[in-house]
């Protein structure tokens, strides 16, 4: 379930998510798409990586606001692990 604009912090951020969520998926149907006509192994791995790439992005994305919240809460051991998961990207 994605997070409400509340819980985000940020008015129209989960509808950004969404728009991002929306075009990986776009991402993935093209490499299936590429994989079933047996394109070039290189360009489907290509693809592959900058899906990735985005993946990694929304949940930056997702962590980072949800830091900024518990940040604003003053909710210190959430804002740590937050944090630390964060920087494992």
């Amino acid at each position: 379930m994605l997070p409400t604009d509340d819980q985000l912090g940020q008015a129209g951020s989960s509808d950004r998510v969404l728009t991002q969520l929306k075009r990986i998926r776009g991402q993935l149907d093209g490499i299936i798409a590429m994989y079933q006509t047996e394109r070039a192994c290189v360009d489907i791995v290509h693809q592959v990586i900058a899906a990735r790439s985005s993946l990694g992005r929304v949940a930056r994305d997702l962590l980072t606001s949800e830091a900024s919240r518990c940040s604003r809460e003053r909710k210190i051991s959430e804002l740590e692990a937050i944090l630390a998961e964060v920087f494992r990207y």
